[in-house]
């Protein structure tokens, strides 16, 4: 883009702010719903009875159906209006989250779960494309989009510091209940701040395409699901439902490319910028996602804080994060973008090396500043990536390119909490095969339950036992964790030029300028 271009592009005014400032409202929510089981999950598998496969499902079941929905539902934006879209979301989440509060059943749960994160999908494409709408001027673009960023990855870590002050006040179901509130004020404020964007000349939404990439998704989830759980004599089962899915992944992408109007226009992928970009966010938000889960187990029933403080000392997490994004577009004006990517990965590692060496005695403080740091460090990356690919779809179809980033960014969170939690509970549970209490040989919050059994001194070995285990299983993650922040930097170095990982890099990936615009009301 060329700096005529960036100095006539039209400013926003105060309707467009205040228009942000409704949108990070449902930014927060969406994100906010994958982190708040974290510490209420404890809590709610002891009231219900959840196996250690329904506390997966439980917990990962949200950003699985999220990351799912997510194309079709900005390319549905794109056909219907995103605000109108996004009103729709905002009233099924209302609902889903009052059958959540108040299921009675693992199974009501895993449903009620499912349903926040399909309605959850209609919300997180249509906040990130009339952001790009309603900023035209690169600029005030730029500062949006790390504000929306803020939100995003800040209110998942918000999650655990305000799931903990819940639980420490009232039960598990009020973790869900926060949310109607906040979208009814969505609903009131949407129409009257946020201007309706769409696709003067969308074509009918294929379904096809949309049954292909549930069928790619869904077997894939539940094969890893399968061989996370261990649960079942043969794996057989498991690796023929991901060998399913990639058949019909393969489908998917042979019908796309063939398309006049796809779905996903897998044409931008052949810039090795864009790309890579989306595996680097994908691999990033997924380490963050799996150590996020773990450290806050950590804190509350290794250390033994109670939620509302185990909570808080998540909130380093939260800060991270929102130094990173807020203060990205200041450190591009001086530095390389590349650089700026780089040199915060070289936090990363700081922060997982830290993690990998703490013990069962380590203070919470050490935890969180680990992670604080991992939080800080992939910043960077986010942020401009987002922008990166944002950047590369013409206007109208702002709300299909703004869902190709949140899946990247929510199949890699979900993935981290299903393959690093694998991880962790695969080192847990080889600590515990000598265990004699057999309900304790799965999760750590099964042990627990079962030392509340048993007399004082075995009670106490048991526990000793199983957190020293669940302490090895968050040092073997963080070593991993140092593996795959090393395969990020070797594909940042290798793949981002210094100029296209600029948040002016849109003009590498030539979008079609002249294209008409969508419509606009």
């Amino acid at each position: 883009m060329s700096d005529t271009t960036q100095d006539t592009a039209p400013l926003a005014g105060r309707r467009q702010w205040l228009g942000l400032a409704a949108l990070a409202l449902p930014t927060l929510l969406v994100a906010f719903d994958i982190g708040v089981l974290f510490l209420a999950l404890p809590h709610l598998s002891a009231d219900l009875g959840a196996t250690g496969t329904e506390q997966l499902w439980i917990t990962d079941i949200y950003g699985f159906m999220l990351a799912g929905f997510l194309i079709t539902m900005g390319t549905l934006g794109d056909r219907i209006g995103r605000r109108k879209l996004l009103m729709i979301g905002a009233s099924a989440f209302s609902v889903a989250s009052l059958l959540a509060a108040f299921s009675t059943s693992p199974l009501m749960l895993i449903i009620a779960r499912a349903l926040l994160g399909i309605a959850a999908a209609t919300l997180s494409p249509s906040t990130l494309a009339l952001i790009s709408n309603m900023f035209r001027n690169p600029k005030q673009m730029g500062t949006a989009i790390s504000l929306w960023a803020f939100c995003n990855f800040g209110g998942a870590a918000l999650g655990p510091v305000i799931g903990g002050v819940l639980l420490q006040h009232f039960w598990w179901g009020s973790v869900f209940l926060i949310s109607i509130p906040v979208m009814l004020l969505l609903l009131i404020a949407g129409p009257i701040l946020l201007p309706e964007y769409r696709d003067a000349d969308a074509k009918r939404l294929d379904l096809v395409s949309v049954v292909l990439s549930l069928a790619a998704i869904l077997p894939v989830i539940y094969g890893i699901k399968q061989l996370a759980a261990g649960d079942t004599s043969s794996p057989v089962g498991a690796y023929v439902a991901i060998a399913v899915g990639v058949a019909f992944g393969v489908l998917f992408t042979r019908r796309q490319l063939h398309l006049p109007n796809p779905l996903l226009d897998l044409r931008l992928f052949r810039n090795i910028r864009f790309s890579s970009s989306l595996l680097a966010m994908l691999l990033a938000s997924g380490t963050l996602a799996g150590l996020g889960l773990l450290t806050s187990q950590f804190i509350q029933s290794v250390l033994g804080l109670e939620p509302t403080e185990a909570g808080l000392w998540q909130a380093p997490t939260g800060v991270g994060i929102a130094v990173g994004v807020l203060l990205t577009p200041v450190i591009v004006r001086r530095i390389q973008p590349r650089t700026a990517i780089l040199g915060g990965l070289t936090l990363c590692f700081i922060g997982l090396i830290v993690l990998s060496t703490v013990t069962r005695t380590s203070s919470p403080g050490l935890v969180s500043l680990s992670v604080a740091l991992v939080a800080l460090g992939i910043a960077p990356m986010f942020m401009l990536g987002t922008n990166l690919v944002v950047g590369a779809a013409p206007p109208e179809k702002a709300g299909s390119a703004a869902s190709m980033s949140e899946t990247s960014n929510l199949l890699g969170s979900t993935l981290g909490l299903a393959l690093l939690g694998s991880v962790g509970g695969a080192v847990y549970q080889s600590g515990m095969a000598g265990s004699p209490v057999a309900e304790a040989r799965q999760t750590l919050a099964e042990a627990v339950s079962a030392a509340a059994k048993l007399p004082a001194a075995q009670a106490q070995s048991l526990l000793d036992t199983a957190r020293s285990a669940f302490t090895d299983g968050l040092n073997t993650v963080a070593v991993v964790g140092i593996v795959i922040i090393a395969v990020i930097f070797v594909l940042v170095w290798m793949t981002m030029g210094q100029k296209a990982a600029a948040p002016s890099a849109s003009d590498d990936l030539d979008p079609v300028a002249e294209r008409p615009q969508a419509a606009e009301s």
